[in-house]
């Protein structure tokens, strides 16, 4: 009876459905500002900003997966770059007891929600740190991009078979 109990909660572990963070850092990280310090000069400030965001994953070994996510700020004025900022905030995530489309919603959505409240704070301080004023991006639903881009993909699937 207790070696099938054992047993039992062996097995029961193995299945279990686990998420950890293992590490958090930056992995590649520039600040620009080209017109400096010319741009200082100027009263008026309302530079139009653009925001770039990607995310990709990496299984570095069994279970344990890198994901980066990639942000991109340009502030422009008169189509001249008053700064741009590049982050690839990255994560090692270790993972198990998921199949593939679990997976690839965890490393899709989930894992970069956790790595974006790091990117931001890094943005905001380089921004400021450069002279700009303080620069806060909005909350981003990592849920709703990553079955948008599942809708995309399932649409070009689509469209590449007829």
């Amino acid at each position: 009876m207790a070696e099938e109990k054992e047993m039992a909660e062996e097995k029961a572990a193995e299945n279990e459905k686990r998420i950890s963070v293992a590490k958090i850092y930056v992995k590649d990280f520039s600040f620009e500002s080209p017109m400096a310090p010319g741009v200082f000069k100027s009263d008026k400030w309302s530079p139009q900003t653009n925001l770039n965001l990607r995310s990709g994953h990496t299984e570095v070994d069994p279970g344990v997966h890198e994901v980066v996510l990639t942000i991109t700020v340009d502030a422009k004025e008169d189509d001249n770059t008053v700064f741009l900022v590049e982050i690839q905030q990255a994560g090692l995530f270790e993972l198990t007891g998921y199949d593939d489309t679990e997976r690839s919603a965890i490393t899709g959505s989930y894992c970069p929600s956790i790595l974006f409240p790091y990117a931001r704070e890094a943005i905001a301080s380089v921004i400021q740190r450069g002279g700009f004023p303080e620069f806060v991006l909005q909350p981003i639903n990592f849920d709703a991009l990553y079955m948008q881009s599942q809708q995309q993909a399932a649409g070009a699937a689509t469209s590449e078979k007829h």
